[in-house]
């Protein structure tokens, strides 16, 4: 059995959960998400908890038995909390700024590229350099901001491009002078 699988989901005061079969909703403050959970595992609702258990002891049943506690938790922690993450901009002439909802962003192209949010999906930009996402689905939210890094991933040299708050860039040595 899986240790994370193992652990029940304690839900917050304002966090309401509607099980019906495979599919789950759940709806909080930030907003509500839904999902269909893939077969082999069974949900059960005990007051304020919500406990993932194994349908039988085949491997497929063992391997998602995880999988959907850590994806149930991540739904109940978006709509109470949510989910934010943070990119740097580094270069010379590299910003963004917003337009109406859409993120634009100049990072040395010779056009200014244009990220259109899915639903969801909210950008902040501060001092022109620091672009936050955020929302209530973990995985959108991963996704929206992977896909404003491969705009102008950082290059190894001079560490120029964007990046993740807090990653550390391997930087090379350049090209060696005449000796």
């Amino acid at each position: 059995m899986s240790r994370i699988g193992k652990k029940p989901i304690t839900l917050p005061e304002k966090v309401s959960v509607i099980v019906d079969g495979l599919s789950l909703t759940v709806k909080g403050p930030k907003g509500e998400l839904s999902r269909i959970l893939p077969e082999g595992v069974s949900l059960s609702q005990v007051e304020n908890t919500i406990v993932v258990s194994p349908t039988s002891d085949k491997r497929k049943s063992r391997e998602r038995h995880g999988l959907c506690r850590s994806l149930i938790a991540n739904m109940v922690e978006g709509v109470s909390i949510g989910y934010s993450k943070k990119l740097e901009i580094i270069g010379v002439g590299s910003r963004a700024q917003i337009r109406g909802k859409n993120l634009v962003v100049s990072a040395g192209y010779s056009h200014p590229v244009e990220v259109i949010p899915p639903a969801g999906i909210t950008f902040l930009v501060e001092n022109n350099t620091n672009v936050t996402v955020s929302g209530t689905d973990k995985e959108l939210v991963g996704n929206e901001a992977a896909k404003i890094r491969a705009i102008r991933p950082p290059e190894p040299y001079k560490g120029k491009g964007i990046k993740y708050e807090g990653e550390r860039i391997l930087r090379k040595a350049g090209k060696s002078g005449k000796k």
